[in-house]
């Protein structure tokens, strides 16, 4: 469908959204709207909306509230990742029945172009800073382009970049606005991991004034100092992560952050981040089977031992958050006691388990297509709690199961004592969140139930490569 000069007569009206995720794939969701955080996608996206245009905007987040059954827009644009492509080209072919443009991007986008094509008017595959204003201009003057690919010499050294546009949604939708990113990317190549597949291993970096700058402004707005970065590996560059925690310290502020176990070999690194106000780090511990680390493309996790490490950000105030995922090529049944166990004996404050999953155009997917242990390609069920694959040492079904008891394991009761007993832990914070968690463990299968049959569900493959 082609579309002709956008009239100047009147504003245009831009409509960003995010389509609803695997949480609230049924009605009510597990979790009440106000415990997510407010993500960055589309407040950046209406940040770099060209200012000297007549444009309303309009940001949709339909996790947290419903789209109108009468919108009216000129143009539309969608976020995709991989669990919510489905719902996305539900929303687009609907839209573009009604002669309204679209266009897609996000992570999936990236990943398979090809398939959203389908979908879409135009794409924006990549980054978005430099070609976002191109693709608004070039609606404008009727010349949309079928794709849109960020260049690929683009940094984010640009000091001039505007801030998040976090106040386009109400605050109280979410458990905080205080989200940033000073990072992307990271210098690792993990089997499964979607970021190097997608956007590759160049790291790009903020400038760390522009990042202070947009940290006091939110601060001078809201009052808030308990901040979230979303960077994949805040502290890949070590010189730069050091220049970053720094400049941190005088503004007195709390944040939480991602990070890998390497820090285990550079305590000044993490003395600090502790003193730059780090409370919580988010680790990819992923598995307590050495065999498993190597398939994940996480050797290096093997030089670190988890307890260690963990005893030692405890030390220093900072909490942890333990990432673990089930169903590597070496893993087994006892693989899901053995890392429940490990937690609680850690003191993790809070342990978080997923299922492995193959996402599209990654070394992973591509390795168990090859093999034929693909099970299906519907993309709603590629949450990280659904098997969408033939596990290699147990069954789908003892896969699903082991899942779901780990959840509710780790998260009686006395488990949660134990654990914050070893951890010196018994802040409300900590509390609240594993009561959460464990309300969380409960009824996540209420809401991840897989719809096999069990007759159909493939036996484990009889071939075991080594």
């Amino acid at each position: 469908m082609e579309y002709g000069p956008f009239s100047h007569s009147r504003k245009m009206k831009l409509v960003l959204i995010s389509p609803k995720g695997p949480l609230y794939r049924k009605r009510g969701g597990i979790f009440k709207r106000s415990l997510r955080y407010q993500p960055l996608t589309l407040t950046t996206l209406a940040a770099l909306t060209p200012k000297d245009l007549p444009i309303d905007i309009t940001l949709i987040d339909e996790g947290i509230s419903e789209i109108p059954a009468d919108l009216q827009a000129d143009l539309i644009g969608l976020t995709v990742i991989t669990g919510t492509a489905p719902r996305a080209y539900e929303l687009a072919d609907q839209f573009r029945a009604k002669g309204i443009p679209v266009l897609l991007g996000g992570p999936h986008v990236t990943l398979l172009p090809e398939e959203a094509a389908g979908h879409a008017d135009s794409l924006c595959v990549g980054y978005a800073e430099q070609t976002w204003p191109q693709l608004i201009h070039d609606f404008i003057a009727g010349n949309l382009q079928k794709i849109y690919r960020q260049a690929p010499d683009f940094d984010l050294s640009d000091t001039t970049l505007p801030f998040p546009e976090r106040h386009r949604f109400n605050r109280e939708d979410f458990l905080t606005q205080a989200v940033f990113e000073a990072t992307r990317a990271c210098a690792h190549n993990c089997e499964f991991c979607v970021a190097p597949t997608a956007w590759g291993r160049k790291q790009f970096q903020h400038p760390v004034d522009w990042i202070i700058q947009d940290i006091r402004q939110f601060v001078e707005r809201t009052g808030k100092r308990k901040l979230i970065f979303v960077d994949l590996n805040l502290v890949s560059d070590i010189g730069y992560a050091k220049q970053l925690f720094t400049a941190l310290i005088p503004l007195k502020v709390q944040w939480f952050g991602l990070s890998t176990v390497l820090i285990a070999h550079n305590y000044e690194l993490m003395e600090l981040m502790a003193r730059s106000g780090c409370k919580g780090l988010l680790l990819g511990l992923e598995t307590v089977t050495s065999g498993s680390l190597k398939d994940a493309g996480k050797k290096f996790n093997s030089s670190v031992n988890y307890k260690e490490l963990i005893g030692t950000l405890h030390k220093l105030g900072i909490s942890i958050q333990g990432c673990f995922v089930f169903g590597l090529d070496h893993d087994t049944v006892d693989t899901f006691d053995a890392t429940v166990e490990l937690a609680i004996d850690a003191g993790i404050d809070l342990p978080r388990f997923s299922i492995l999953t193959p996402f599209p155009a990654t070394p992973l997917y591509q390795r168990l297509e090859q093999e034929q242990r693909i099970l299906t390609k519907d993309w709603s069920l590629y949450d990280a709690q659904h098997v969408v694959f033939q596990p290699k040492l147990m069954t789908v079904q003892e896969l699903e199961e082991g899942h779901e008891r780990a959840w509710k394991k780790i998260y009686q009761y006395n488990n949660i004592v134990r654990r914050l007993w070893n951890a010196k832990n018994f802040q409300p914070l900590a509390i609240t969140a594993n009561l959460g968690y464990r309300f969380y463990a409960h009824n996540l299968h209420k809401f991840y139930t897989c719809d096999w049959p069990i007759e159909h569900r493939p036996s484990t493959i009889d071939v075991i490569k080594g």
